[in-house]
């Protein structure tokens, strides 16, 4: 969706130093992706979820890993220790499927395990599923 260099540079809202990241202006990104929203047959793939509205998804898939497996992935990121561990603690408090079951009606948000990389096969599988099955209900 945000496939421009120059709008992505517009969406964001300065720099975390702490985090070595920028910091994503969350109004600006719903306000750029609105329409398109509204068309539908679109995917969303962010690290977090409560500044989309409601009103944008049927569905919402949180990934969870073990932590031995994701701390791996984020030393081998780079991650500073400071980004590691919050994002580690996250993981342990299942922050962000609260923060899904919080913002959207608790029957459409589902988890799945992002391990190994058997897991995504089966994780795409369950999503290509999941899509058909709500085309044909809402085509008929």
């Amino acid at each position: 969706l945000l496939n421009s260099k120059f709008l992505l540079e517009q969406l964001y809202d300065g720099y975390d130093e702490e985090y070595d990241c920028p910091i994503l202006d969350e109004d600006r990104v719903v306000d750029e992706l609105d329409n398109q929203m509204r068309e539908g047959g679109v995917i969303v793939d962010y690290h977090g979820c409560d500044f989309f509205p409601e009103r944008w998804f049927h569905i919402v898939f949180v990934l969870r890993t073990d932590t031995n497996v994701l701390y791996e992935r984020l030393e081998t990121r780079g991650y500073n220790e400071k980004k590691l561990t919050d994002n580690i603690q996250c993981e342990i408090f299942q922050v962000i499927y609260e923060e899904a079951t919080e913002s959207y009606k608790e029957e459409i948000v589902h988890q799945l395990p992002s391990n190994k990389p058997e897991e995504l096969e089966n994780n795409v599988d369950q999503i290509l599923k999941w899509i058909e099955q709500w085309i044909k209900d809402h085509n008929s």
